[in-house]
């Protein structure tokens, strides 16, 4: 008997809330992070000026990098020092976790560009029942409560 999941949000998001801006600068998809579609106290994404985002984002090391800000790169892997130590960290735990990797987001996004990696996201991480966004951090959509598919669990 397949469980009953709490369905987190009660607003229909689509893939087209995937966008180049929504790609942190660590290689995240923050379109696919919970706190960006949950319905209550959003997060505009990394990207934002900080107003609208999570605590955790923004005392995020990756994020507030000064090499980063310095050089005016968007990504890390344009970094002298990359992958440093906390992305590796980051990207460990996400894989374990969440079957996403920040390491290969990066390399597809440094090899293909940003717009074939956001239409890659865009099918990847779509509800296969009711199209709306994939949370990278749940196991099922939190629209309609379908589990996520082989696709989205591996990376």
């Amino acid at each position: 008997m397949k469980k009953k999941t709490k369905i987190v949000s009660t607003e229909w998001k689509g893939p087209g809330l995937i966008k180049s801006i929504m790609i942190a600068p660590c290689g995240m998809n923050c379109a696919l992070c919970s706190g960006y579609l949950r319905d209550k106290k959003l997060c505009a994404g990394c990207r934002s000026d900080g107003a609208d985002m999570t605590g955790y984002c923004k005392k995020c090391i990756i994020r507030n990098c000064e090499k980063l800000k310095i050089a005016k790169r968007p990504y890390c892997f344009e970094c002298d020092t990359y992958p440093c130590a906390r992305l590796k960290r980051l990207d460990k735990r996400y894989r374990s976790r969440y079957g996403m990797s920040m390491l290969d987001n990066l390399a597809y996004i440094r090899d293909s560009g940003i717009r074939k990696f956001v239409q890659k996201e865009k099918e990847r991480w779509t509800c296969r029942m009711c199209g709306s966004i994939v949370s990278v951090h749940r196991n099922e959509c939190l629209y309609c409560g379908e589990g996520k598919s082989a696709a989205q669990r591996n990376p």
